[in-house]
C-alpha cells in the first residue's frame, strides 16, 4: 500500500514498511532511510532490505547500479552527477521512457493487489534481482576454487594473466566471469590477460582485459593452431591446451 503506515504496522514484523514510515528497525520489518543525517553514507530503502537478507556486499559487487541508485535517491540528481563526473543534464538523459511510465502509474496507486500487472512487475524485479545475485554468487565462488593467476615474463616486463582451466561443470560466459572476479579482488589494474575454456571448441579465448593497451591478438592470427583472432586484437581463440603454449601466444601478442 502506498500511505503512511500506522504505529501498529510499524510494531508489526509481519508488516514489511518500505521507503516509508521514518524507521528503520529490519527486526520489525521497518525499512527507510529518509531520516538519516545528511552525513549519513548515501542509502536507499533498498539497500537497507538488501542488507537485512544478507545480500547488501554481493549487490554492490555484481549490480553496478546499486551504488548509483543509493546517491540518486539520497542526494538527488545534483550530486550523483558530481559524483559520477557528469553534468546534471547526463542523469535526465539517461532516464528511461518504460521507467518513467512505471514510476507514473505506481505513483497514482494506494493499493496493489497480485492481479494488477504493477504488482506482476514489481514481483519480477524482485524476484529477478535475487536469482541473479544467487546465481552472479555461484559463478565467483566457482571461479575463485579453479582460477590460476599466471606472471609471464616477456623481455624486460611481466605480463599478469589469469587462466580458467577446463573442468567438470564448465561454467557459462567464463569470460564474463573472470571480469567479475577480477572486479570483485580489485586486480583491474594488475591483470592484463585473461585466458578461459572455448564454450565452441575444445580450445581455449585469450582475451586482453579492458582492452590493455600492450596486447594486440591480432598479431597470432598467423599462428597454426589460432584459428581465430579478432582484427581490432582483443582476443584470439586457439586449439592450443597446454598452458605453456597459451602462455606463448600471450608474450607473442605483447607489443
Amino acid at each position: 500500500m502506498r500511505r503512511e503506515p500506522t504505529p501498529a504496522e510499524l510494531d508489526d514484523p509481519l508488516v514489511a514498511v518500505v521507503d516509508i514510515g521514518g524507521v528503520h528497525d529490519a527486526a520489525r520489518s521497518n525499512f527507510d532511510h529518509h531520516h538519516f543525517p545528511r552525513e549519513h553514507p548515501p542509502t536507499c530503502a533498498l539497500s537497507l532490505v538488501l542488507d537485512h537478507l544478507g545480500l547488501y556486499q554481493d549487490a554492490l559487487q555484481f549490480c553496478d547500479w546499486l551504488e548509483t541508485a543509493e546517491w540518486f535517491d539520497s542526494r538527488g540528481p545534483n550530486k550523483t552527477g558530481e559524483w559520477l563526473g557528469v553534468p546534471r543534464r547526463a542523469i535526465s538523459r539517461l532516464n528511461s521512457p518504460i521507467d518513467t511510465t512505471l514510476l507514473r502509474r505506481f505513483s497514482h496507486k494506494t493499493r496493489l493487489e497480485p492481479t494488477d500487472p504493477l504488482y506482476a512487475f514489481m514481483k519480477m524485479v524482485g524476484d529477478d534481482l535475487l536469482e541473479y545475485l544467487r546465481v552472479a554468487r555461484e559463478r565467483l565462488d566457482f571461479i575463485a576454487a579453479r582460477v590460476q593467476r599466471w606472471t609471464i615474463p616477456c623481455g624486460g616486463d611481466l605480463i599478469e594473466a589469469l587462466f580458467l582451466p577446463r573442468t567438470d561443470g564448465e561454467a557459462d560466459e567464463p569470460s564474463a566471469m573472470l571480469g567479475s572476479y577480477i572486479r570483485a579482488e580489485k586486480l583491474d589494474s594488475v591483470i592484463a590477460a585473461i585466458v578461459y575454456p572455448d564454450r565452441r571448441g575444445g580450445g581455449f579465448g585469450i582475451g586482453r582485459y579492458e582492452d590493455h593497451p600492450r596486447l594486440d591478438f591480432s598479431k597470432v592470427e598467423a599462428q597454426p593452431d589460432v584459428h581465430f583472432a579478432h582484427k581490432s586484437g582483443f582476443m584470439c581463440k586457439t586449439s592450443a591446451t597446454t598452458p605453456e603454449r597459451l602462455r606463448e601466444l600471450i608474450t607473442l601478442a605483447w607489443r
